[in-house]
């Protein structure tokens, strides 16, 4: 009996694909962010819930084998169910996708959390990632959720925070289980349930030198755009990689992003040199919709492929920091700030519904605080 290997480190998921499954293949194609490594036959995804919650669905019920960096451990996945009748108390409830049942989490609840999460119009990762941690929460339980309570709830956090989820983590956790336990279940069993308290870590953010030399590190002419674009624009990568060639109005230097984070419509700006290299840009590409057409062509460029052109970019040009694509994001706000943009206009052009969410970019901006001289370069100087 085959099974394919799921090799988790602290960032990525890496599927290697010994022994082709043709089905398998497709099916994890279907996953937005899966990025395929011809040259290793190996899928890579990022590991955060939503990838998790993706890449559960495409496995299904196959048998496959985990392994995890930190903890050096492995994990059969779905062994039980490979028989007719596994016996219920063994089974895991990971084995079975958000849309099936499962001991904990029966059939008739994933129904119900579906139908008022479309009724809201929440997304299909939303979605997923609301299914995949009830479930997780009724299968450490061992209980069906609506034999959960306050206290359970609490410990099952607590449980969490031992092993080094993500403050961020687990406020997502809590925000499915206050939706379903009061919109599903109408107990008022999640709403009680204090937040953790958020990590307080500042946005890295590139020089102007290091900015010139990820651009320079790259010579093909997509990639360079794309790069770009998130710098000049301040745009995420979901949104770079949606644009459509209409979307864009040279003649105004006007970018418009459709349906951004919250399905919210915005203008940014639009760059003189963008415009200088969209021009060449459109003399090497025969570009009909998507300013960034994937494979097919039918569709756009993955958010995974975008992170990999920055990531490569970074490699190229030396750069060791901890940073993605979305430091571009981060980076085109702080230099905004330096050079004096009010943080109103920053706080528009980002599509922040808050300007506390701004406020976070001084912080890192060189503004007048970091210019103060060190009591170490005056030295020197001696006593007065």
């Amino acid at each position: 009996m085959s099974a394919p290997y799921l090799f988790y480190t602290t960032k990525t998921i890496a599927i290697p694909l010994c022994g082709l499954d043709a089905d398998l293949f497709r099916d994890i194609v279907r996953c937005k962010t899966a990025r395929f490594d011809s040259s290793s036959f190996t899928f890579y995804l990022q590991n955060t819930d939503a990838d998790r919650a993706d890449i559960e669905l495409a496995l299904g019920k196959r048998l496959y084998i985990q392994v995890e960096e930190p903890a050096n451990s492995v994990c059969i996945r779905n062994f039980f169910t490979q028989d007719s009748s596994p016996p219920e108390e063994l089974v895991s409830d990971d084995a079975y996708p958000a849309g099936e049942a499962s001991p904990f989490f029966s059939l008739r609840w994933v129904e119900r959390l579906e139908t008022e999460l479309r009724s809201r119009k929440y997304s299909p990762k939303t979605r997923a990632v609301y299914a995949h941690y009830n479930k997780a929460l009724c299968r450490h339980l061992q209980k069906p959720p609506e034999s959960v309570t306050r206290e359970d709830i609490k410990n099952y956090l607590s449980y969490q925070e031992t092993t080094n989820l993500s403050a961020s983590s687990m406020n997502l956790a809590l925000s499915s289980f206050r939706f379903f336990y009061t919109h599903v279940i109408k107990q008022n069993v999640a709403c009680e349930q204090r937040r953790p308290r958020q990590d307080k870590k500042l946005p890295v953010v590139f020089s102007r030198n290091e900015i010139n030399a990820i651009l320079a590190a790259k010579t093909n002419c997509k990639h360079r755009l794309l790069l770009m674009l998130v710098y000049s624009a301040g745009l995420r990568v979901s949104e770079v990689v949606s644009l459509k060639k209409d979307h864009i109005d040279i003649s105004r230097k006007v970018i418009t992003v459709i349906s951004g984070k919250g399905r919210k419509d915005r203008c940014t700006i639009l760059s003189s040199q963008v415009i200088d290299c969209l021009k060449d840009y459109y003399t090497h590409y025969d570009i009909k919709t998507w300013l960034f057409p994937g494979s097919p062509a039918t569709g756009h460029l993955s958010v995974r492929s975008a992170q990999h052109i920055c990531e490569n970019a970074m490699y190229k040009a030396g750069i060791e920091k901890n940073a993605s694509i979305h430091s571009l994001r981060h980076t085109f706000a702080t230099h905004l700030l330096e050079n004096g943009t009010d943080i109103r206009y920053i706080q528009e052009l980002l599509g922040h519904t808050s300007i506390r969410t701004t406020q976070q970019y001084t912080h890192v901006a060189r503004r007048k605080a970091l210019k103060i001289p060190s009591p170490l370069d005056t030295l020197e100087n001696g006593d007065d």
